[in-house]
């Protein structure tokens, strides 16, 4: 791994460890939780919220996917 790798996930680690980091993952779940599919009010309303779960789930999973890559890397490093 290149040390701009090294820096890159240490970053992210660093964010991670932050109360304000877990504080957004935490109002990302709830809102995620608070969806009820008997609000949708017609095909138009039902894309935006597709869209909006879609970023929301990014979010919400960012932290295993850079956890995740960051052990891919550091298995294909050795």
């Amino acid at each position: 791994m290149t040390p701009e790798e090294q820096t890159y996930y240490e970053n992210y680690f660093s964010l991670f460890l932050m109360d304000g980091w877990k504080q957004l993952v935490a109002e990302v779940t709830e809102t995620l939780e608070s969806y009820r599919i008997e609000d949708i009010k017609d095909q138009d309303h039902l894309n935006a919220i597709k869209g909006e779960l879609k970023m929301l789930k990014r979010i919400q999973n960012f932290e295993s996917g850079i956890r995740n890559a960051y052990d891919m890397n550091t298995e294909n490093s050795k």
